[in-house]
Order: C-alpha cells, then sequence, then structure tokens
C-alpha cells in the first residue's frame, strides 16, 4: 500500500489518501510536488539550468543525490575553452574545426557551431557570476593551452583557448554556479535519489520519481519541463577519474523509459590518471608546458603527433602511451606505466598555475613535482556518449522516417546528454504513475539472492576495463558482450542485508549498481558493433575510418533486458551560413 499527499515546494504534507498497490507488499508514502520545471542533478549543467528556470520565473525544483558542492563538477581542473582571444588572435570558427575534427567527424556540426559560437559568452558570464579566473598582467581572463586545439583551421600553431582558475576551475565555477542558484530561490531537494521518469501513455515525459534517503519517502515531481543534467558512468570501469557517485543514473532511467543512448562506445581515457590511484593529472599540466617520457627518457609523443605532440587529442596521446608500454617502454619495476614530467618548469609557475596537481602528486604519488616525475597511466574520465539530443538540448528519437523526434517535456544538458522550457497547463499524470517503479525498488530492497552488491560490481569493472579499454578488436568485445550480459544476469541473485528505508547505503549503491550495467551492456554491444576505428573507439582490427559504412551514430534501446541497437544520421549541416561545414579529412595532429 501506498500513501500520497501533495506539496508544492518545500514543505512536509503529511499522507492524506491511501490505495492499494498490489505489487508491493509494504507500505510507502508518496509526496506529489508540481514545478514548472525539474532539474535532476546539481553538477555544472544542472545548476546553470536551474539559474536560468529561476531567474526568469519559473518554479523550478532542483533534485540531487549530493549537496550540490559535492557534485562531480568540483574535480574538474584544467578549464573551459573558448574563442575569448585574450592569449593570441581566436576564433570560434577555429574552435569549431578543432571539435568537429575531435569528434573524427562523428559529431553534429550544428550543435558544435552552437556550442563554439556561445562559449565566449557562457564564460564572460560565469565572470560575471563572480567565478574567480586566472589573470593575465593585463587584467584579462588567463587562458592556457589544452589539447586537440589550433589556430586558423589547424594550420596556425598551438591555441591558447582554455579559460581556468588555476587547477581547480570546477571547483569555482560549481560554489559560484550555487550562490546564483541560491540568489534566485531555487528549490533543492538534496540526497534525493531520483529513480524513475514518469511516461505518459503519449511518450510524453511528465517529471521524475525520487526517494528521499534522509526519511525513505518516494516523491513524485510533476513538471512541464524535465532536465536531466546527472553525469557520467565513468564508475562502470575499475580504474576512471570519475567519483563513486557517477552511475549513470540519467542515463539508465531514459533506457527503462524505452528510450535510446547514443553513441556509448565512445569513452574517454584520460591520458594522465595518477598510476595505481587514477586520480586526475589535468591536462593543464601539459599546457603549462608538462612533458610525456618513456623509460629511455624520450618525448616520444614527438613521433605520434609532430606538430600537437603532448598536446595532442586525448584518444591520440592515450593510445601513444599504451602502445610505448606495450613495446616494452614503460617506466616502474613493472614497466607499466609512463613519466610525466613538470620538475622542468620553474616553481613559480607550479604553485601559481597547478598547485593542486602539486598538492594530489604528493598525496597520492609520493611525488614532489618539483623533482621528480609523477608516475601515469590513462584512465577512464569521460563519456562522450549519452541521450541523445539536439542543440537546444531537447531529447530525441526515432519516430517513423523522422530520426530528430523530440521526446516532448524532456531535456538534458552535461555529461549525461549526447548533443553531438516554459511554464504551462499540465496534464494530471497517470492513475499508475509511478507503480512499476515502487514495485520494482521493493522487490530489490528485499533482495535475498546470494551475492553482494560489491562482488557484481567488481566483476562489471574488470570486464569493462578488460574487454572495452583504450584498445579493442573483435575477439575482446565479443567475449565482452558474453561477460558483461552474464554480469547482468547474475544481478538478478543480489543480496541486500539492510531492509530500511532511511539512510540505505545497501539499496542505494544497488540502485546505482543497475544503472551501471544497463549503461555498460550498451557501452560493450555498440563497440563489437562498430565496426571501424574512429576517435576514441579504436579497433586493432578495423584500423581505418569507415565513413561510407559507420559515419552515423549508435542507439542503443534497453528492452527486455537485452540491447537493440539501431542508428541515425551524423548532422553535416551547420545553422547558418556565418560558417561552413568541414567536409571530412584525415585526423591527424
Amino acid at each position: 500500500m501506498w500513501r500520497s499527499c501533495v506539496s508544492r515546494g518545500l514543505s512536509r504534507a503529511k499522507a492524506s489518501a491511501s490505495r492499494l498497490l498490489s505489487t508491493a507488499p509494504s507500505y510507502y508514502t508518496v509526496v506529489d510536488h508540481t514545478y514548472d520545471a525539474v532539474v535532476v542533478g546539481a553538477g555544472g549543467a544542472g545548476l546553470r539550468a536551474a539559474i536560468g528556470l529561476s531567474e526568469h520565473g519559473f518554479n523550478t525544483a532542483c533534485i540531487t543525490k549530493l549537496f550540490p558542492t559535492r557534485s562531480h563538477t568540483v574535480a574538474a581542473q584544467g578549464g573551459i575553452n573558448a574563442a575569448l582571444g585574450n592569449m593570441t588572435e581566436d576564433d570560434w570558427r577555429w574552435h569549431m574545426y578543432d571539435t568537429v575534427k575531435g569528434s573524427d567527424w562523428l559529431g553534429d556540426q550544428d550543435s558544435i557551431q552552437y556550442m563554439c559560437r556561445e562559449a565566449p559568452k557562457a564564460v564572460i558570464e560565469l565572470e560575471n557570476y563572480g567565478l574567480p579566473f586566472s589573470r593575465t598582467e593585463e587584467g584579462k581572463i588567463y587562458q592556457r593551452a589544452f589539447g586537440g586545439q589550433s589556430l586558423d583551421f589547424g594550420k596556425g600553431g598551438q591555441a591558447y583557448r582554455c579559460a581556468c582558475a588555476a587547477d581547480r576551475t570546477g571547483h569555482a565555477m560549481l560554489h559560484t554556479l550555487y550562490g546564483q542558484a541560491m540568489k534566485h530561490n531555487t528549490q533543492f531537494f538534496v540526497e534525493y535519489f531520483a529513480l524513475d521518469l514518469i511516461m505518459d501513455n503519449e511518450g510524453n515525459c511528465q517529471g521524475v520519481i525520487a526517494l528521499n534517503m534522509e526519511d525513505g519517502t518516494l516523491h513524485r515531481f510533476r513538471a512541464s519541463n524535465t532536465i536531466l543534467a546527472t553525469g557520467g558512468y565513468g564508475r562502470a570501469y575499475f580504474s576512471a577519474t570519475s567519483a563513486h557517485t557517477c552511475t549513470g543514473d540519467g542515463n539508465a532511467m531514459v533506457a527503462r523509459a524505452g528510450l535510446p543512448l547514443q553513441d556509448l562506445e565512445f569513452v574517454q581515457f584520460h591520458p594522465t590518471g595518477i598510476y595505481g590511484a587514477g586520480c586526475l593529472i589535468t591536462e593543464g599540466s601539459r599546457g603549462e608546458g608538462g612533458i610525456l617520457r618513456n623509460s629511455e627518457g624520450e618525448r616520444f609523443m614527438e613521433r605520434y603527433a609532430p606538430t600537437a605532440k603532448d598536446l595532442a587529442s586525448r584518444d591520440v596521446v592515450s593510445r601513444s602511451m599504451t602502445m610505448e608500454i606495450r613495446e616494452g617502454r614503460g617506466v616502474g619495476p613493472l614497466k607499466d606505466h609512463i613519466y610525466l614530467h613538470l620538475n622542468h618548469l620553474p616553481p613559480e609557475v607550479l604553485k601559481e598555475r597547478l598547485p593542486g596537481i602539486s598538492e594530489t602528486a604528493a598525496i597520492f604519488a609520493g611525488v614532489d613535482v618539483t623533482k621528480e616525475p609523477i608516475p601515469v597511466l590513462p584512465t577512464v574520465h569521460y563519456n562522450m556518449g549519452g541521450i541523445p539530443t539536439n542543440y537546444h538540448g531537447e531529447v530525441v528519437d526515432i519516430k517513423g522516417d523522422n530520426p530528430d523526434a523530440v521526446v516532448p517535456g524532456l531535456l538534458a544538458a552535461g555529461e549525461a546528454a549526447c548533443a553531438s522550457v516554459h511554464g504551462q497547463k499540465q496534464k494530471p499524470l497517470e492513475k499508475d504513475a509511478g507503480e512499476k517503479t515502487i514495485a520494482w525498488l521493493d522487490k530489490l530492497r528485499n533482495a535475498n539472492g546470494s551475492l553482494p552488491t560489491s562482488k557484481i560490481r567488481l566483476d562489471m569493472q574488470r570486464v569493462m576495463q578488460n574487454n572495452a579499454a583504450v584498445f579493442r578488436t573483435q575477439e575482446t568485445l565479443e567475449e565482452g558482450c558474453e561477460l558483461i550480459s552474464k554480469t547482468w544476469e547474475s544481478f538478478h541473485d543480489v543480496k541486500l542485508s539492510d531492509r530500511s528505508l532511511i539512510w540505505n547505503s545497501d539499496l542505494i549503491e544497488t540502485l546505482e549498481l543497475e544503472n551501471l550495467l544497463i549503461n555498460a551492456c550498451i557501452t560493450m554491444y555498440s563497440a563489437e558493433a562498430r565496426k571501424e576505428s574512429r576517435g576514441a573507439h579504436a579497433r586493432e582490427d578495423f584500423t581505418t575510418r569507415d565513413d561510407e559504412n559507420w559515419m552515423k551514430h549508435s542507439l542503443g534501446y534497453w528492452e527486455n533486458e537485452k540491447v537493440r541497437l539501431a542508428y541515425r544520421p551524423v548532422h553535416m549541416n551547420t545553422l547558418d551560413d556565418e560558417v561552413e561545414s568541414f567536409p571530412p579529412k584525415a585526423r591527424v595532429y
């Protein structure tokens, strides 16, 4: 049975009505809320969405499983790329070219144009909000070199385009945005775990259902528009720079709603995670002059990327490092990692521009960066695939002959989105809205199998690390599909020890594990199907890019606990005549 009550804000109303929920034997208190918009996630993307809605007068709720300033944006280090032109002449069209090239021509060029054209305004907006950017002697926002960036459509040398606050840019951004959200009276529901989307019978999104982890109550948030900004799913891998909270919750909610996830096979490995710990060493360290060297002391990136060298794109540097290790030129007793040298840089530069990195290297690698190199290894960092959207942020799906049909009421932003709102009269929820989710929650809470969550999670992470890594083959991917499917099947035998609803970390970790498994399955099957090498998807058995057959986005649907794949075309068109589209060509650095 559930008990239902209604709320329009943060007040806690007592239960006022009840009815039988045949599929769940326990009693659950269900609180209903109505908002113009609901944002799920309170990282950079979620907070900015909430601010934009709130400052325009819309009644906005922001649901987050963490206190906002603990969201994973806080861990971002290097900065924000925008063609401000503070260090050298720059142009957003050059930034657009670099981004199209970096995507290996799988990125939608209308979305890329919009992002690059708007980036300078977004950075200035953050400055006006109060973000404490590093400064040049003239007082301008300091911009450092970053990987994969160039001037004059790749012909003008290295770009200095990355606006930063030392090496703690994400920390500065998150606190700045949270302050702005509070200023505009965004209503936060902190430590609420979003469980599922609420979809009506016509395929429209009407909101979300969430679990209040503090008291075990369930909350249905009805809204004209739902924005998913739930981050990535890096914790599907054994070694990742992601926080343990990066479990792809929004992606899995979309998949369970029968909607696709796009291009999950493209997983970004950051070249410089600390060996053994996985902690991120920002690309900004190489932007400030850091150099990668092998066991022979060679600056080996000069062989792989003669022009960009250590500032080639992340996938190129990660593959180069892996090849050095494979060929016996790794460092350390096992010759299984690489050295990042910062010790040739002036101590004052390290202190001013890379203070966080200096501290992280000392704590997690036991290294004094002024004297010793940092041991590093490519580590899972970012999920380039996610919930498919257009450049407006609206979630899209294939409907008949339309590969870009908008899902009414649903948007996505940030790492959860793959982008290669207004108030209105709201339709009532369906009578059974949320019942399936509550039944699923109840079944999971009372699961009494033989496998603890931690065992299944470790199995999944090892499969992903071994079978969907920097280099991939048909053999490893086919084996990966089989193993990840078996891991999913083992989830049916999960055992929870805590049956409560209040601060039940056992339950929350199990919910997160299911979300990770859905993302992992779609990632592995999408990677096995893509018979080419493109960007971060590097096949040793299909070493070249195949534009004739694979210039298309992968769509992975989660149907009856199986992956179904479909495809949609890449947008090669631009938004207008401010810039012409960039035709595909060889991607070299």
